[in-house]
C-alpha cells in the first residue's frame, strides 16, 4: 500500500480537501513513535490502495511550534510515496515557501491551489502553466468547496499513485531556511502570480465595521453566542426528548420483559446500571450534534477568529490569548468538545493552561442542576439573578485559576492570527464534521459513563453490615471532609454520581431521599437548610464536571499527572469556596 502525506498551512481548506477525497472513512489514531493523533484514510487512486495522512497545518518546516515538530518527525520517520500540498491560491506569496521547503526535502509532490473561487473574486492573476514549469511538479487550481477543477486533481493523483518509484523519507537537512524559502518563492512567482494593487471592497469589510468595532464588537459577540446556545437547546432538546422517550419505550417494552426471568440483582444491574449508562450517553447525541453544527457554522464563516482577536488583550494578562476565551465559551455548551477544541493551540503549555480552565465553564449538564437549585431556594423574581451570579462565579474561578498557573504553563508562542474573509459554510462539510465529533464523543464518553454508572450501582447495592451499604460506609468516611462545608454525609453518593455525569445527579438525590424527581425540591428543603443546599450547589458548580471531561483531559494532555492536577485543583477550589460560604453564613447568623 502506498502512503501520501497531506501538507498545508492552516486555513487553506486542507481538511475540506481531505474530506472530499476520503468521504467519512477517515480514522484518528496515535501515530507510531509520537504522542499525537493523526487523521488518515484509505482510498483507491490509479488502481492502487493509498493511505492519505492528514498532517497538522504548519507555516514552516523549520519553525518551533509543536505542530511543526510533529510534521518534521512524521516526515523523517515515515517513508512517503508523495506529498499533496494544499495552498490558498490567493495567498501564494506567503504560502509558496512551505511548498518549496517540501520540494527541497526530495518528496515527490502534487501542488493543489485551493480556493480558486475566492482568488477569482479578488482579481488574482495566476498562470498555472508557468508555475507548473517553474516548480517541475503537477499544479492544479481547484475549489474543494465547490468541487471546481476536481477531475484534473483526481487525474494527477492517480498518475502519482501509479508512478513506479520507491517511497522515501524527507531529507529535512536539505530544506532552506525561512528567509531563503521566501526569496525563492518570490522568484518563482514573478510574472506568474499577482494581486491587484487595490483589492475590491467586499461584504467582509462592511460587516467587520460592526462586528470588529472597538465598542460594539464584544457585546455583539456575546449576544450572538447567547443566541447560538438558545438555538442549541431549542432545536436539540425536542430531539433529545424523542430519543429519550424511544429509549424508555425500548426499556419497558423489550429489555424489562427479556430480563424478567433473571435474578432481581442481575436485572437491576442490567437495567438500572448498564442500560442507564448507555441511554444517558446516547441522549447526549442530538444536542451535541446541533451544537457542533452551529459551532462549525460560526467557525467556518470566519467569525470565531474575530472573537479571538477581540478578547486577546484581556486573555494575554492571564497567560493566554484570544483562542483561550473562545474555548472557555465553547465549554458552556459542553466541556468535552472545548477540551478537544484546544488543539487549535500549537504550543503545549498554552494548551494545558486552557484545558485547566475549561472545566469551570458552566456546562449544560451543570446548568440543569443550578436552575433546579435556584428554583427551589429562591423566589421566582430572585432565581434569574442567582443564576447570573453563578455564571459570573464560574468565570471568576476560571480567571483565578489562569492567574495562579500562568507562570507554570507560560507559553512563548507568538499569537499570529489570520482573520479570513467571511465565507458561506458548506452544509456537507458541517454535517461530516458534526457526525465525526459526535462519534468521537460517544466513543470517548460511553466507556467512562458506563463504567461509572455500574460502579455507583455497585456501591449503592453491596451490603457492608448493620443493614448498611458501601455507599453508607463511604458517606461516613467522608463526613470529616463534608461536615465543615455543610454537606450531609449521605449526599456523598450524590457527589459520586455527579462525578460520573451531572445529568444523573438529580436522579441520584431522588434515590437518596426516596422520592421521585418531582418531589425532590420539597425533600431537599426538608432535609437541608438554605446554607447547606447552597454550599452543595457551589461545590457541584466548581468541582470536576464529569468523567468524560476527565477522560478528554487525559487523552489530550497525554499526562496522568496533569489530569490529576486538574481534578485535584478543582476539588480543592470547590471545597474552599463552599467552606468560606457555609462558615461565613454561620458567622453572620
Amino acid at each position: 500500500m502506498k502512503r501520501f502525506a497531506l501538507i498545508g498551512l492552516p486555513n487553506t481548506g486542507k481538511s475540506t480537501v481531505f474530506n472530499r477525497l476520503t468521504g467519512m472513512s477517515q480514522r484518528v489514531g496515535n501515530w507510531p513513535g509520537l504522542t499525537v493523533d493523526l487523521t488518515s484514510a484509505r482510498l483507491v487512486l490509479g488502481g492502487n490502495m493509498v493511505e492519505l495522512v492528514d498532517l497538522p497545518g504548519v507555516n514552516d518546516l523549520t519553525g518551533y511550534t509543536d505542530d511543526e515538530a510533529v510534521v518534521r518527525d512524521v516526515l523523517m520517520s515515515t517513508a512517503f510515496d508523495a506529498a499533496v500540498l494544499v495552498l490558498n491560491a490567493a495567498q501564494l506569496d506567503r504560502q509558496l515557501p512551505l511548498a518549496l521547503q517540501v520540494l527541497a526535502s526530495g518528496l515527490p509532490a502534487v501542488l493543489v491551489l485551493n480556493m480558486a473561487d475566492e482568488a477569482r473574486l479578488l482579481g488574482v492573476q495566476l498562470d498555472v502553466d508557468a508555475l507548473r514549469q517553474r516548480l517541475g511538479i503537477p499544479v492544479l487550481l481547484v475549489s474543494a468547496k465547490r468541487m471546481e477543477g476536481w477531475p484534473g486533481l483526481m487525474e494527477a493523483l492517480n498518475r502519482q499513485a501509479a508512478a513506479k518509484h520507491a517511497a522515501c523519507h524527507a531529507a529535512l537537512d536539505m530544506v532552506p531556511e525561512t528567509r531563503e524559502a521566501i526569496a525563492l518563492a518570490h522568484a518563482r512567482l514573478a510574472g506568474a502570480w499577482s494581486l491587484p494593487p487595490v483589492l475590491p471592497p467586499g461584504i467582509t469589510e462592511k460587516v467587520d465595521a460592526w462586528l470588529m468595532h472597538p465598542w460594539f464588537g464584544l457585546p455583539l459577540f456575546f449576544a450572538f453566542m447567547a443566541m447560538l446556545f438558545n438555538l442549541t437547546y431549542q432545536i436539540g432538546t425536542p430531539l433529545q426528548d424523542v430519543v429519550s422517550a424511544g429509549l424508555d419505550w425500548f426499556k419497558e417494552a423489550a429489555l424489562a420483559p427479556w430480563t424478567s426471568a433473571l435474578p432481581a440483582i442481575v436485572q437491576s444491574l442490567l437495567l438500572d446500571g448498564i442500560w442507564q449508562g448507555v441511554s444517558t450517553v446516547i441522549t447526549f447525541a442530538p444536542i451535541l450534534f446541533v451544537f457542533f453544527i452551529l459551532m462549525a457554522m460560526v467557525e467556518d464563516s470566519g467569525y470565531l477568529a474575530r472573537a479571538a482577536y477581540l478578547t486577546d488583550a484581556f486573555m494575554a494578562r492571564l497567560g493566554l490569548d484570544g483562542r483561550g476565551f473562545v474555548m472557555q465559551l465553547m465549554g458552556f455548551g459542553c466541556n468535552v468538545p472545548a477540551i478537544l477544541g484546544s488543539r487549535v493551540m500549537r504550543e503545549r503549555k498554552q494548551r494545558l493552561l486552557t484545558m485547566l480552565i475549561i472545566p469551570f465553564s458552566l456546562c449544560s449538564a451543570r446548568l440543569q442542576v443550578v436552575v433546579f437549585f435556584a428554583g427551589i431556594l429562591f423566589r421566582p423574581q430572585q432565581a434569574p439573578w442567582v443564576l447570573l451570579l453563578l455564571y459570573l462565579l464560574s468565570f471568576a474561578v476560571a480567571i483565578f485559576t489562569a492567574w495562579v498557573f500562568k507562570h507554570r504553563y507560560q507559553g512563548n508562542e507568538a499569537f499570529l492570527l489570520e482573520v479570513p474573509p467571511y465565507r458561506l459554510p458548506g452544509l456537507r462539510h458541517m454535517l461530516i464534521r458534526a457526525l465525526g465529533e459526535v462519534r468521537a464523543f460517544l466513543e470517548l464518553a460511553s466507556s467512562f459513563i458506563l463504567m461509572g454508572v455500574v460502579l455507583v450501582w455497585l456501591v449503592s447495592h453491596i451490603p457492608a453490615g448493620d443493614n448498611k451499604t458501601l455507599a453508607d460506609m463511604l458517606g461516613s468516611l467522608m463526613a470529616p471532609v463534608l461536615d465543615p462545608i455543610g454537606i450531609k454525609h449521605e449526599l456523598a453518593v450524590a457527589l459520586l454520581v455527579g462525578f460520573v455525569a451531572k445529568e444523573i445527579l438529580l436522579g441520584g438525590l431522588a434515590v437518596i431521599y426516596g422520592v421521585p424527581e418531582a418531589g425532590l425540591g420539597a425533600a431537599l428543603l426538608h432535609h437541608l437548610d438554605w446554607a447547606s443546599a447552597m454550599s452543595f450547589l457551589i461545590f457541584t458548580l466548581v468541582y470536576v464536571p464529569c468523567l468524560s471531561t476527565v477522560a478528554a483531559i487525559r487523552r489530550e494532555s497525554k499526562s496522568r499527572s496533569f489530569t490529576a492536577l486538574s481534578v485535584g485543583w478543582s476539588v480543592l477550589l470547590a471545597w474552599v469556596l463552599a467552606f468560606v460560604f457555609y462558615q461565613g453564613v454561620h458567622l453572620l447568623r
